[in-house]
């Protein structure tokens, strides 16, 4: 039994189904138990087709989904095109034995039947961004890291391979562009960089439309950002660098960003007290739309012919969300 268990086939996880299909096989249990005598009983077990032919969904070719998990205070969301998945960054370690993946990023993903990823980044070493990161290799397959992390890190050693993150770096994924804008290359060079000024940004595009995820940098990037390549910053998302501290999202980034809706991924009355009240005020009179997933719940994008977005706490109201 244990040399079964340890086969990859000896656990067979499928999307959560649709209610009809659950009303599928729920009558057809009923109709396979029905008591002897009652006509065909086996025929109850096409009620389960349906649950077995499942499959997890996917965005059409050409089109990107964003979610923004609401994993307290930290960083994690997860990009999907038509045939592939990435995600940016892991939540944050809550205890030795817990943390964003285990406690909210693999359930969602075993959940929709995903089984495995494309390419996982990982913006830099903060715990916050990087604490789930070992216990989502080790409990999924993951085609690539990239990451800002020294070589010596222990997520670096876990990754099947590993790849360093600086600008330039592009791939197209279904339609989708995706591009590494931040850091430069010179950066490992030099101690004087600390973890959240090398940060792993990404861009991504389809359509006319795109987000922008530039991890935790702070004020000195965005600068050089702005004076080097302010015209490839522009983007429809902004996930706000920091989480909304004091120290980043200086005006001339908002400027050359322009973006008409930003993501604050931050923890319920978290200690740090991000997003700072005077940086989330400077969004609304840059006229940006605000979500933060400590109010809103984990947030979905769907990047189309148009934006479209949801929020778990307004699609999904339960009592307890009332403070």
């Amino acid at each position: 039994m244990a040399w079964l268990s340890g086969l990859s086939w000896a656990v067979w996880s499928a999307p959560i189904p649709s209610w009809w299909a659950f009303a599928a096989a729920a009558i057809g249990t009923l109709w396979w138990l029905a008591p002897r005598g009652w006509p065909v009983r086996w025929a109850g077990l096409a009620g389960w087709l349906p649950l077995l032919a499942t499959l997890p969904t996917h965005p059409a070719a050409g089109q990107f989904d964003v979610i923004a998990f609401d994993v307290g205070q930290g960083m994690a969301l997860l990009v999907e095109t038509a045939g592939h998945r990435l995600l940016y960054d892991t939540g944050p370690a809550y205890s030795p034995d817990s943390d964003g993946a285990n406690r909210v990023l693999l359930p969602y993903l075993k959940a929709r039947g995903i089984n495995t990823l494309d390419a996982v980044v990982i913006s830099h070493s903060d715990s916050d961004h990087s604490g789930g990161a070992l216990s989502l290799l080790a409990a999924m397959p993951v085609g690539w890291l990239s990451s800002s992390l020294p070589p010596d890190n222990r997520i670096v050693r876990a990754a099947a391979e590993h790849r360093r993150c600086f600008a330039g770096q592009q791939w197209d994924w279904d339609g989708v562009h995706f591009e590494m804008l931040h850091p430069t290359t010179v950066s490992y060079t030099s101690d004087k960089w600390k973890p959240n000024a090398r940060s792993c940004t990404l861009k991504i595009s389809a359509g006319g439309l795109s987000i922008l995820l530039p991890g935790d940098i702070e004020a000195t990037s965005e600068i050089e950002l702005v004076n080097s390549i302010p015209a490839q910053l522009r983007s429809t998302v902004l996930l706000a660098p920091h989480h909304g501290s004091g120290t980043s999202s200086t005006e001339g980034f908002l400027d050359a960003v322009a973006p008409s809706l930003a993501l604050f991924q931050v923890g319920y009355r978290n200690r740090y007290r991000h997003p700072k009240p005077e940086v989330y005020e400077r969004y609304a009179e840059h006229g940006i739309a605000r979500l933060r997933t400590d109010s809103s719940g984990a947030i979905a994008l769907q990047f189309a012919r148009d934006l479209t977005f949801s929020t778990v706490r307004r699609d999904h109201p339960r009592y307890w969300y009332d403070r």
